[in-house]
């Protein structure tokens, strides 16, 4: 094969394969939507979480019963829900009386000190 034709060739396939390549689009995607569950599977699992049942019994709420009320809740409630799901600190978080107390201990040992 003569080089002018395989430079020719080259630049062809380079074109049609520039011309056939999508534009990538990536995004940042949480573990429940990467997952498939819907806001309502998402309560639905939180609701069975041991800690979320230990909190409804201590409230006088039967575990049964949260279930039920999930699943007679409204698209719409359901989302408001999940969105607070979503804005729940992390395990660990401190709350503001624990950092007042770690402030406190702080100024007495740079006092101490």
């Amino acid at each position: 094969m003569k080089k002018p034709e395989m430079k020719w060739k080259a630049a062809v396939i380079a074109a049609v394969i520039t011309a056939l390549a999508a534009p990538a689009h990536a995004e940042m995607v949480s573990t429940d939507r990467a997952a498939g569950l819907s806001e309502r599977d998402r309560v639905r699992d939180w609701v069975q979480r041991e800690e979320a049942q230990k909190q409804l019994k201590a409230m006088g709420i039967a575990p049964e019963t949260a279930q039920e009320r999930v699943n007679a809740m409204t698209d719409e409630e359901v989302s408001v829900v999940a969105g607070k799901l979503d804005s729940l600190a992390a395990g660990g978080a401190l709350s503001t009386q624990e950092w007042l107390l770690i402030i406190i201990a702080i100024l007495l040992i740079i006092i101490i000190l």
